[in-house]
């Protein structure tokens, strides 16, 4: 699915406003909260909050917090 939006200004600030479609396909809804990662393409991904998913996110974090150097390393 590609879709193009627009951004939009919504009091003092902008945002963009999701079609049912995209709605749908991440099954939320209105005043549910939606996680925006880095992609590997120099993109965003757009994810539900899913509970798990938090969870995982902040292992990784602390994993790379804790091995900071050997990655740092690895990545040479």
């Amino acid at each position: 699915m590609v879709l193009e939006l627009k951004i939009r200004k919504i009091g003092n600030s902008v945002g963009v406003l999701l079609p049912k479609e995209a709605l749908s396909r991440l099954n939320v809804a209105e005043g549910d909260t939606v996680v925006l990662t880095d992609a590997a393409d120099s993109g965003i991904l757009m994810r539900s909050n899913q509970i798990e998913f938090a969870a995982k996110m902040a292992l990784v974090d602390a994993l790379c917090k804790r091995y900071r150097n050997t990655l740092h390393e690895l990545a040479k």
